[in-house]
């Protein structure tokens, strides 16, 4: 089955920051699944269908998890969200540790902002748009917001798509350098990070670096935690006690001292641990306000916690 790319009339409908197509030879290398399956997420990321996909999950996708954590929920910094301009792309970096980050992270936008937003999340080809199982949960779960694809990446590579990611990462720039609303949501860290200690992170990836070099995005760092990988068990969590979810949201970024630097893995590097430094220090932010909590609980007299209870 054979998606066609929009017309030019249909195109000039659409926002120009998604108007770039790949070239047949960067198409070319994708298998005949994943050309059908990025085609299909290419046109449901253009002018109305994305309208129409924002419109759900800020509706759909925000209300259900929002049932699913409203108990857990604690945000903070949002402030810095509502500081930077709407009139230009904004880049989330955030550490990762669930499947369910920026499911979350969207949720907070589309709840307490009011402002105009359509969000894309680049997640690694495999999976995603080889299976059906994948395309699947791209529809149900992210109404098609992951997006674009890379293959080249990851644990179990596909080295033959490196022409398609070149493609990707041109297209994931267009998103980050101009369009009103876009807001795109990055791991630098690449991978989920599995260990049990939520204040540690894994080396951050040049491509967040490349990126931010590349589109000057207005980027704001996040930090999450709380959230688990069972997903019936977080959901029951919300009325049975489970961890409190934190979201922690920092001031924009200033790179103007990477700017003048020569495009190099090493700056590309810097700029990546410049990033997950942010986050850290967010982190570290959490890990305080989380140590004060007991404190507080064993500072309460017995008729605080009589009326804590009624």
């Amino acid at each position: 089955m054979k998606v066609p790319m929009e017309t030019n009339a249909e195109a000039n409908n659409a926002p120009e920051t998604t108007a770039l197509a790949p070239t047949a030879g960067e198409l070319a290398a994708l298998s005949p699944f994943e050309r059908f399956a990025f085609r299909l997420a290419w046109r449901m990321n253009r002018g109305r269908w994305k309208r129409f996909w924002t419109s759900c999950q800020r509706v759909l996708g925000a209300g259900w998890i929002h049932l699913s954590t409203y108990n857990l929920m604690r945000v903070s910094g949002l402030e810095h969200v509502e500081a930077v301009s709407h009139g230009r792309p904004l880049l989330l970096v955030a550490n990762h540790r669930s499947f369910f980050d920026m499911y979350v992270v969207s949720t907070v936008l589309f709840r307490h902002t009011r402002w105009r937003k359509q969000l894309f999340f680049p997640v690694r080809g495999r999976f995603f748009y080889d299976t059906p199982w994948g395309l699947l949960v791209n529809f149900l779960m992210g109404w098609w917001s992951m997006f674009p694809p890379f293959f080249a990446g990851g644990d179990n590579p596909k080295l033959d798509r490196r022409e398609f990611d070149k493609y990707s990462m041109r297209l994931l720039a267009s998103l980050c350098r101009e369009g009103a609303g876009n807001v795109v949501g990055f791991h630098p860290e690449g991978t989920r990070n599995k260990s049990a200690d939520p204040y540690t992170f894994l080396r951050p990836q040049p491509g967040v670096g490349k990126l931010i070099k590349d589109a000057r995005p207005q980027v704001v760092p996040v930090f999450i935690a709380g959230l688990g990988n069972d997903l019936p068990r977080q959901v029951l969590g919300n009325w049975r006690g489970g961890e409190p979810v934190r979201v922690h949201f920092g001031p924009a970024l200033d790179f103007a001292e990477f700017y003048g630097r020569r495009d190099s893995v090493r700056t590309y590097k810097e700029i990546a641990d410049f990033c997950m430094s942010k986050i850290a220090e967010l982190g570290e932010q959490d890990r305080a306000a989380r140590a004060l909590t007991p404190r507080r609980d064993a500072l309460k007299t017995p008729a605080d916690a009589s009326r804590a209870s009624s």
